[in-house]
C-alpha cells in the first residue's frame, strides 16, 4: 500500500502525462505518443488511488475493476472508426452519471466534525456537481441517439425553448439555497433530488434542441461538461487529481468547441443553449439535375487531371473506404500528379474524424490540408474528388440566408474545372440539407457505395 506522500508523487507523475499527452496530440505526427502518456498516465493515476491510503482492495472493488478493464477493451477492439462518436458520447454519459452517484452519495453520508463555512462549501460542490453530471448525463444519450440514428437528427424546437431553460435554471438555483439553508439534512434531500431531475430535462432538451450539421460541436461539448462533472466529483472527494484532469479536459473541451463554432461561424452561448442546426426559413430554389458519370469517365478525367484534391466526409467512414482513397493517392502520385486533401474542422461526426482515418490508412501528413490553407487552391484545381461529404462542400452556406448552415465556412470545391461526388444515391444526408453543388454544370454524381465505386474505379485505371 503507498502513502500519502508516494500518492500525491504519483498523481503528480499522472497529472505531467495527461499534459504531455495533450499536447502530443496537436498534430499526427506525435500524436501516437501523446496517446501512450495518456494510458501511462491513467494507468498511474488509477493505481495510485486503488493502492493509496483509505481505499480497501477488498473482492468487490477487484471484481468491478476487472469487469472494466475487460468491457473496456472489447468495446474498444469491436467499434469501428464509424462508431466513434457514438462511444465518444456514451462514455461521456458514464463520466456524468458518475459524478450524479458521486454527489448524492457525499450528501447522505457526510463528513463529520466540518466547520459550517466548509459544509457550505461543501454542499454546494455536492449540488453543482450532481447538476453538471445530470446534465452531461442526458446530453449524451440524446447525442449518442442522434449520432447512432435512432433519433432523429432534426433540431426539436419547443415553443418558448429557451424560457423554458431559464425557469429550469432558476428553478435548480432555488433548490440549491433551500439544500444549503437546511443544512443539507436528510429532510432537504428532496431538493438534491429534483434539482438532479431537472437537470436531467435540461440535458435532454439542450441536445435535443441542436440539428445534425450542429452535432460535431455538441460532442466537443459534452466533452467538456464531462470534465467540469470530473473537476466537481475531484472537489468532493478531495482528490487533487480528478481536479487536475477534470479542469484539463474541461478547458481543453470548451476550447475546441469555441474553435469549432468559429469554423461553423457560430455563437459559442447560442449552440450551448440550443436551437441551431435547423432550418430558418424556406430555402432557395435549386435549378438543374443530378448528372451521374461511370468509372470510366472518373478515370479518363483523373488521367488527364494534373491536380487533384480529395475531400472526405462521414460517407468515406460508413464505407470503410479509407484504405481505397489512400491507394488512389499513391496511383495518382506516382503518375506525377498533385494530389492533397482537403480536410473540414467538422468534416464527419467528430473533431478530427477523417485526420484519423487518413493517418489510419497511411496518408502522408503533409498532403492533409485545412480548409484555410486549400480553400484558395480550388480555381487552379483540375478535379475536385467528395467522398462522402455534404455540408461542408454546400455553397448553400454563403449563397442562402435561410439555410440551416448560413454563414459556415465551406470548401469551396464548385469553383475547380471539375468536381467528382461520390455518394450512395440521392438523399439530403444527415443533417436533411439539399446541397446545390450536386446540381451545378461541372458536378458529375459517382453513385454507389464509397469503397465499392473506388474498387472498381482502381481496377480500371491504368
Amino acid at each position: 500500500m503507498l502513502n500519502s506522500e508516494l500518492q500525491t508523487a504519483a498523481y503528480i507523475a499522472a497529472a505531467v502525462l495527461f499534459i504531455l499527452s495533450l499536447g502530443g496530440l496537436k498534430d499526427q505526427e506525435s500524436a501516437k505518443i501523446g496517446v501512450w502518456y495518456g494510458i501511462i498516465g491513467m494507468a498511474i493515476a488509477v493505481a495510485a488511488t486503488v493502492f493509496g491510503p483509505g481505499v480497501v482492495l477488498d473482492s468487490t472493488l477487484a471484481v468491478t475493476l476487472a469487469i472494466g478493464a475487460v468491457t473496456g477493451a472489447i468495446v474498444a477492439q469491436r467499434v469501428e472508426m464509424t462508431g466513434m462518436p457514438q462511444l465518444v458520447a456514451a462514455l461521456h454519459s458514464f463520466v456524468g452519471l458518475a459524478a450524479v452517484f458521486i454527489g448524492i452519495n457525499s450528501a447522505l453520508v457526510p463528513p463529520e466534525g466540518m466547520a459550517r463555512a466548509d459544509q457550505i462549501i461543501h454542499e454546494v460542490e455536492i449540488f453543482l456537481g450532481v447538476f453538471i453530471g445530470a446534465i452531461t448525463f442526458t446530453g449524451s444519450i440524446i447525442a449518442y441517439g442522434k449520432l447512432a440514428g435512432r433519433i432523429d437528427g432534426k433540431a426539436l424546437i419547443l415553443p418558448g425553448r429557451h424560457l423554458l431553460n431559464l425557469v429550469m435554471l432558476v428553478a435548480s438555483i432555488v433548490l440549491l439555497v433551500m439544500f444549503v439553508a437546511g443544512h443539507g439534512k436528510p429532510d432537504v434531500m428532496w431538493t438534491l433530488y429534483v434539482m438532479t431531475a431537472i437537470a436531467f430535462v435540461i440535458g435532454a432538451h439542450l441536445v435535443m434542441a441542436i440539428g445534425g450539421a450542429d452535432m460535431p460541436v455538441v460532442v466537443s461539448m459534452l466533452n467538456s461538461y464531462s470534465g467540469w462533472a470530473a473537476a466537481a466529483t475531484g472537489f468532493l472527494l478531495g482528490n487533487d487529481l480528478l481536479i487536475v484532469v477534470g479542469a484539463l479536459v474541461g478547458s481543453s473541451g470548451a476550447i475546441l468547441s469555441f474553435i469549432m463554432c468559429k469554423a461553423m461561424n457560430r455563437n459559442f452561448l447560442s449552440v450551448i443553449l440550443g436551437g441551431f442546426g435547423g432550418p430558418t426559413g424556406p430555402a432557395q430554389e435549386i435549378e438543374g439535375e443530378q448528372i451521374a458519370i461511370d468509372c470510366d469517365g472518373v478515370a479518363a478525367a483523373l488521367d488527364d487531371a494534373g491536380s487533384v484534391v480529395i475531400v472526405p466526409g462521414y460517407g468515406m467512414a460508413v464505407a470503410q473506404a479509407q484504405q481505397s482513397v489512400s491507394e488512389l493517392t499513391r496511383r495518382l502520385r506516382a503518375q506525377g500528379k498533385t494530389v492533397r486533401f482537403g480536410i473540414h474542422p467538422v468534416a464527419g461526426r467528430l473533431p478530427g474524424h477523417m485526420n484519423v482515418l487518413l493517418a489510419e490508412a497511411r496518408v502522408p501528413y503533409d498532403i492533409v490540408l485545412e480548409m484555410d490553407e486549400i480553400n484558395d487552391d480550388f480555381p487552379e484545381t483540375d478535379v475536385v474528388f467528395v467522398i462522402g461529404s455534404n455540408d461542408i462542400v454546400n455553397p448553400a452556406a454563403l449563397d442562402d440566408p435561410n439555410s440551416p448552415i448560413a454563414g459556415m465556412p465551406v470548401l469551396e470545391v464548385w469553383k475547380a474545372k471539375q468536381v467528382f461526388v461520390s455518394k450512395r444515391g440521392q438523399g439530403t444526408g444527415y443533417s436533411g440539407i439539399e446541397n446545390p453543388l450536386f446540381f451545378k454544370e461541372n458536378t458529375r454524381m459517382f453513385y454507389g457505395d464509397a469503397k465499392a465505386s473506388l474498387d472498381q474505379l482502381l481496377s480500371g485505371m491504368s
